[in-house]
């Protein structure tokens, strides 16, 4: 990443970062920036949320492990990350009109982690998301196995969970990722 790319993205965290307190109570810009600059290919994983349409921002800290929490805060599923089934089982099995691509694995090409049902739920408590919109989320073996694949959404003031086959795709779904650093 060329200086002038990370300084650009570093204001843009940090703008988001103070307009947006209450997502991270007792964490400072300093510390998360000192991190941020010390890690590259952390950067590069924000510059690719950022790019795709997620508006990262610190959503927490693990006490135990002192890592800072960047998840997607889009208001709506990441624009950039739509359209796509659940993981590449499921793109190889479909036959036709196949998406670009499947969640999971562009999860992984950014460098991030969709998130997981209590993830996703503790994200819904900072702020309300995805109230037109839908996001994977990281499914569970027994599930995945027998084809499925879940999703969530905020409608009615609540955050529901849904299934759907994982070949599916929809214009209104995408994932929501986050990274530990």
């Amino acid at each position: 990443m060329k200086a002038q790319e990370r300084d650009e993205l570093l204001a843009t965290l940090e703008t988001r970062f103070d307009r947006n307190m209450h997502r991270h109570r007792g964490i400072g810009w300093a510390e998360v920036l000192q991190r941020l600059q010390a890690n590259a290919g952390a950067l590069k994983a924000l510059s690719a949320m950022e790019a795709t349409g997620g508006e990262p921002d610190v959503t927490g800290l693990d006490k135990a492990g002192g890592a800072f929490t960047f998840c997607d805060c889009s208001p709506e599923s990441p624009l950039g990350r739509r359209s796509l089934c659940y993981d590449a089982a499921a793109l190889d099995a479909r036959k036709e009109n196949k998406p670009q691509g499947s969640a999971v694995e562009a999860a992984a090409n950014i460098g991030i982690e969709l998130l997981t049902e209590a993830q996703y739920r503790e994200l819904q408590a900072l702020g309300e998301f995805d109230l037109k919109t839908s996001s994977w989320i990281r499914t569970p073996d027994d599930v995945r196995s027998l084809g499925g694949a879940l999703f969530c959404d905020r409608r009615y003031g609540r955050v529901f969970v849904y299934h759907n086959g994982a070949q599916s795709y929809y214009a209104a779904r995408g994932f929501r990722g986050r990274l530990s650093l």
